[in-house]
């Protein structure tokens, strides 16, 4: 399947060593690794590893994380996504999603200046390796420690603030923004101006038992995750639809059992890509 691509944090149970053969046995073409995957690893020799895998590297999660209090802090975090961009470059990925930061009890638009600023001090590095940089704007609810960015059109004014440079996007997860009336027009101001990067699956389970790790399935719950998929493509987005889901109940369980539904869940939402 050409466009399905699966986080290695979907199945974290498993290493990443046995990511790259269960993927590809199940369809999957694309793969998204999470930086902890990496930890005490060869960088070349992953990047190696996952091409002889015939997997595509999709993306590297993640960056971001740019407020903090005191200056220090967010030179911090300016260096932390450095060594993310090198990283990235070191395994082939494209990509950096970066979920961006807040600070509690901080004006969330004062957080939003520094996610800007941070961005722009990464930048440079990031155009010199040929990595581009995705804002991922993240559910309101997370609003007070893990984003600022909670909706599209706020991910577009910092493009905007940044001078709308070439390699900063804005990367689509259903999970975040399923529910903002906006979308649509949002995601074609994405398509006009170029800034669809990356695009994530998964559901919004209904009750919901946890707001963090409670992602269903994609069909167990209650987004259109289809229509939203159909708005994405029409802007002439041909990317990976990647699978990201955070879930204790599938964690709970045989990862490769959960693999072989995710694959059958995604054939059933994408019968077309063969």
């Amino acid at each position: 399947m050409q466009r399905f691509c699966v986080h290695t944090i979907t199945t974290k149970l498993l290493s990443l060593e046995e990511c790259l053969v269960e993927f590809p046995r199940r369809g999957v073409s694309g793969i998204t690794i999470w930086r902890q995957a990496l930890d005490g690893r060869d960088l070349g020799a992953v990047a190696r590893q996952t091409r002889d895998a015939g997997l595509e590297v999709v993306s590297l999660c993640r960056g971001g994380f740019f407020p903090a209090v005191s200056a220090a802090g967010r030179q911090a975090a300016i260096d932390d996504n450095l060594k993310a961009v090198e990283q990235a470059h070191a395994v082939g990925a494209p990509l950096i999603v970066l979920v961006c930061g807040a600070v509690p009890g901080r004006p969330l638009a004062e957080s939003r200046k520094q996610i800007a600023d941070g961005i722009a001090a990464v930048l440079p590095a990031a155009q010199k390796a040929g990595v581009k940089l995705a804002i991922e704007p993240l559910h309101p609810m997370y609003a007070d420690d893990r984003s600022a960015v909670n909706t599209m059109r706020q991910a577009h004014e910092i493009c905007d603030v940044l001078g709308s440079p070439d390699g900063v996007g804005i990367a689509v997860d259903v999970y975040h923004v399923w529910w903002d009336p906006e979308l649509k027009a949002q995601i074609d101001l994405a398509g006009q101006k170029g800034r669809l990067q990356a695009f994530h699956i998964c559901d919004w389970m209904s009750p919901t038992t946890d707001l963090l790790n409670d992602r269903g399935l994609m069909g167990e719950g209650c987004i259109n995750i289809r229509e939203i998929s159909d708005w994405v493509d029409a802007t002439g987005y041909t990317g990976h639809r990647e699978v990201e889901i955070f879930s204790n109940r599938w964690w709970g369980g045989d990862q490769r059992e959960f693999l072989d539904k995710i694959s059958a869940s995604y054939a059933d939402l994408y019968p077309e890509d063969k």
